[in-house]
Formats: C-alpha cells, sequence, structure tokens
C-alpha cells in the first residue's frame, strides 16, 4: 500500500465523518428537542463529531490534503438531514440507517485492506473503533423506526447510492 491510497482513505474519511456532523445539524435544526429521537440523534451527533475531530488532526499530522469538496458535502449533508427530518423522524433514522450501511461496509473494505498488507495499525485500529459506534448507530436507527418512514426501500436506496458516489469522489478530489 503506498502513501497516496493511506491519504485516499484519510481524506474521503474525514469527509465523510464531517458530512455526518452535517446530517445530523440539519436533522436536529428541523426536529430540535422536540423529536422522538432527538436524544438518540444528539449523541450519535457527538460520537461523529470526535471521529471528524481526530480525522482532522490526522489530516494535519500527515499532511493529507482533504477534499475539495468541503463545501458541496457541507451544504448536502446539512440538506440531507434537513430533508429527512422535514419528513418525519423515520425519514431521519432511515437517513442514518442508510448512511451508516454504506459507512460499515466501506470500513469493513478499509479495514480488510490495512490488515492484510499490515500498513498503518494506528489507522486500522481508528477505523475499526469508529466502525462499532457506526454499526451502533445503523442498528439504533433501525430499532427507532427507520423501516417504517414513507418509502423506505427507495429513500434507503437512494442515500446509499448517494453515498457510494460521494466516497468514491471524495477519495480523488
Amino acid at each position: 500500500m503506498d502513501r497516496e491510497e493511506l491519504h485516499r482513505m484519510i481524506r474521503v474519511d474525514q469527509a465523510g465523518e464531517f458530512g455526518a456532523t452535517r446530517i445530523y445539524e440539519g436533522q436536529l435544526a428541523v426536529m430540535g428537542d422536540r423529536g422522538p429521537h432527538s436524544a438518540e440523534i444528539r449523541h450519535m451527533a457527538a460520537q461523529e463529531a470526535e471521529h471528524r475531530k481526530k480525522f482532522d488532526a490526522l489530516l494535519v499530522e500527515r499532511g493529507v490534503r482533504p477534499t475539495v469538496l468541503h463545501p458541496f458535502w457541507s451544504a448536502a449533508g446539512y440538506a440531507l438531514g434537513a430533508g429527512t427530518a422535514l419528513l418525519g423522524p423515520e425519514a431521519a433514522m432511515a437517513c442514518t440507517a442508510a448512511v451508516e450501511t454504506e459507512i460499515d461496509k466501506h470500513y469493513s473494505e478499509q479495514l480488510e485492506r490495512l490488515q492484510a498488507t499490515g500498513e498503518d495499525p494506528e489507522l486500522a485500529e481508528m477505523i475499526a473503533a469508529f466502525r462499532e459506534e457506526e454499526r451502533e448507530h445503523r442498528d439504533a436507527a433501525l430499532a427507532n423506526g427507520a423501516e417504517r418512514a414513507p418509502a423506505y426501500p427507495l429513500l434507503a436506496g437512494a442515500i446509499r447510492l448517494g453515498c457510494r458516489i460521494a466516497i468514491r469522489v471524495s477519495e480523488r478530489l
């Protein structure tokens, strides 16, 4: 594994954690403390903020260029969060379930690659820990009614596709 591949991993992961914080900010801006899942969302948002903080530090420590799409992901994440919250609490949970399903897959692929090569045990440990929290977020969203969202299969599928595209684009740009 070369330096550029490690940089792509850190770049995309930082962008993803940034996007996650923006999604939760959008959801909370709409629902505030009135939503039935607001406490759960605040908890998940705090964990995502911690993930982002650690990836922000890695960007600086390792001289990794952040994605040039930060302004776009900021607006898109916030709009996705606010938009799903406007559809209702179950749609907000559907958003979380869909995003975290893709992030689990993404982090698992990265972890597999890092473990296979024995490269960067620090990054591998961080990704493994964050993946477990992302899985908890997905499971909490499903337990809180994600699948009861209007047009759940369509909504979740569209969000998952958007995540896959965001991952591929943010690795490069």
